[in-house]
C-alpha cells in the first residue's frame, strides 16, 4: 500500500525545453501483487496509465522486461552488506548508505579514459 505515498512524494520531472514540469509519471508498470481496485483507482485518478498484470488472467511474462530494470538494480544494492543485512535501523543512515552506494554503482558504470 505504499504506491500512494511513493507517487504523491514524487518531485516534478524536468523536460528539456519550454512547458511546466511533469508531476507524475505517464505508466506504472507493476506485477500482481499490485492488483487491487484501490490502486488502480488511485492511478486512474492521477490519469497515470496503469499495467499491472491481472490475478489470475495475465501472465507476469509481458512485465519481465521492465522489472528486470528493478531487479537488477535491486540486486547492484543488496551487493553491499550493510544495506543487503541492515545492521543500522535509523531511517536516516539507510538513507545515507544507500546514496553511496547508487553513488558508487554510477562512478563504476562510467566510461574510464
Amino acid at each position: 500500500m505504499l504506491v500512494e505515498p511513493i507517487l504523491d512524494s514524487m518531485p516534478a520531472i524536468k523536460r528539456g525545453g519550454r512547458g511546466h514540469p511533469r508531476r507524475r509519471p505517464l505508466k506504472l508498470h507493476a506485477d500482481k501483487g499490485y492488483d487491487n481496485p484501490r490502486v488502480r483507482r488511485y492511478l486512474r485518478r492521477r490519469g497515470i496509465t496503469a499495467r499491472i498484470a491481472r490475478i489470475g488472467r495475465d501472465s507476469s511474462q509481458r512485465l519481465g522486461r521492465h522489472r528486470w530494470v528493478v531487479e537488477r538494480t535491486i540486486g547492484w544494492l543488496l551487493s553491499y552488506k550493510r544495506l543487503a543485512l541492515r545492521y543500522d535501523r535509523t531511517a536516516m543512515t539507510i538513507t545515507a548508505l544507500a546514496r553511496l552506494a547508487i553513488t558508487l554503482i554510477c562512478a563504476r558504470r562510467l566510461p574510464k579514459n
